[in-house]
């Protein structure tokens, strides 16, 4: 049974950083691109980064330079750090990975709330 779980949301000043990670179980890691998207309220499901099973790389515009997405397939972790925090930042982040023929998995989410 695949299972994804994000750990490391929560209330952080802005300009500040968190680091969000996604433990993943039931699956070879390696053989997946894993991304992170995030849906704020009232607002469609979003891409935030993707980390191809080749290693492209994929940011959304508006977190181009305050995001950095990484993986550790021998750990089956998937990473997001985030730096230089914003109020529109504010969101439930979801873990995701894909493999072609082997299915797209989804986390529960973690909330990230920016505010001063």
């Amino acid at each position: 049974q695949v299972q994804l779980v994000e750990s490391g949301g929560g209330l952080v000043q802005p300009g500040g950083s968190l680091r969000l990670s996604c433990a993943a179980s039931g699956v070879t890691l390696s053989i997946y691109s894993v991304a992170w998207y995030r849906q704020a309220p009232g607002k469609q499901r979003e891409l935030v980064a993707r980390l191809g099973r080749l290693g492209s790389i994929y940011y959304l515009s508006s977190v181009k330079g305050r995001c950095t997405i990484s993986r550790d397939n021998a750990r089956n972790m998937v990473y997001l750090e985030m730096d230089d925090l914003k109020p529109e930042d504010t969101a439930v982040y979801y873990c995701n990975i894909f493999g072609l023929g082997q299915g797209d998995y989804w986390g529960q989410g973690t909330q990230v709330t920016v505010s001063a």
